[in-house]
């Protein structure tokens, strides 16, 4: 072989790969406006070079990434299924829950965070009776930091969610929960900060979701159907539901990439979509 052919191959063979530019995305009549990464300001090369990172696996087991930019939608590529695939959305299932007690305190149906939650259940405690837990407000539902002893953090935990998928009645669950104790070793909310003591607990806001849907006087589907999904075009969701039949409002709930989206757009909008 020639070796100026021979050296021609060589020079091929260890050229960079053009790295493939992000194109625009697909309108599909969602609501989004799509343009393209340049459009709004965005750098295609590093955007391309994003692309490779995701495919490659290097940030781990990712489904999918979406930007938007200026409201439109620039950027979008799946590892996992497409467009209309419903993504588990876990407990940012929660989020959704606050949202819509703000909607419901907007709308006039809830009188405000320091609500107690009681008066909207149909359901009362049969186990550890006790007066504070007629005190316990969306606020602390919300946050968190109710007295109830409720920690999916903590294995040993009367109210750690585990417990609470054994049982049928998840809303009688945790209003039977005891009061929270305080050793020595802890804080007690006296000694926190807004005098409060947190511990993670779905219960809390599964129950939350209960008095929602009794402060609305509808199920919490159709009042976020109505209230927000529908205004956002979202139209795509699955909600996991109890053994009785209620939306489990503290995780879960499956949406499509682009709403999920639109959620974070209208918040980063101050509440407004369009």
């Amino acid at each position: 072989m020639p070796l100026r052919k021979a050296l021609s191959l060589v020079a091929f063979a260890i050229a960079p790969l053009a790295i493939a530019q992000p194109s625009t995305p697909a309108s599909l009549n969602d609501g989004w406006t799509v343009a393209s990464p340049t459009e709004v300001g965005l750098n295609a090369d590093r955007l391309a070079a994003l692309t490779d990172s995701l495919r490659a696996g290097v940030f781990g087991d990712i489904t999918s990434v979406l930007v938007a930019r200026n409201g439109q939608l620039a950027y979008e590529v799946y590892l996992k299924g497409t467009t209309s695939t419903l993504r588990n959305t876990r407990s940012a299932t929660k989020t959704l829950t606050g949202a819509l007690t703000g909607l419901a305190i907007a709308d006039g149906s809830l009188p405000s965070v320091d609500t107690p939650i009681m008066p909207y259940l149909d359901a009362s405690p049969s186990l550890n009776i006790d007066a504070r837990k007629d005190r316990i407000t969306a606020e602390d539902l919300l946050t968190m930091s109710s007295l109830l002893e409720c920690d999916d953090w903590n294995n040993y935990s009367s109210g750690n969610e585990e417990r609470m998928y054994l049982v049928e009645d998840w809303l009688q669950f945790t209003l039977d929960l005891p009061i929270k104790g305080f050793p020595a070793w802890t804080t007690p909310p006296s000694e926190s900060p807004y005098g409060r003591a947190f511990s993670y607990c779905t219960a809390g806001v599964y129950t939350l979701g209960r008095a929602l849907a009794g402060a609305v006087g509808t199920s919490v589907k159709a009042y976020a159907d109505a209230r927000l999904f529908a205004p956002l075009g979202i139209t795509e969701i699955e909600w996991q539901n109890s053994p009785t039949g209620q939306v489990q409002t503290g995780g879960g709930l499956g949406m499509r990439s682009r709403d999920l989206l639109k959620l974070a757009q209208l918040y980063a909008n101050g509440g407004e979509w369009t």
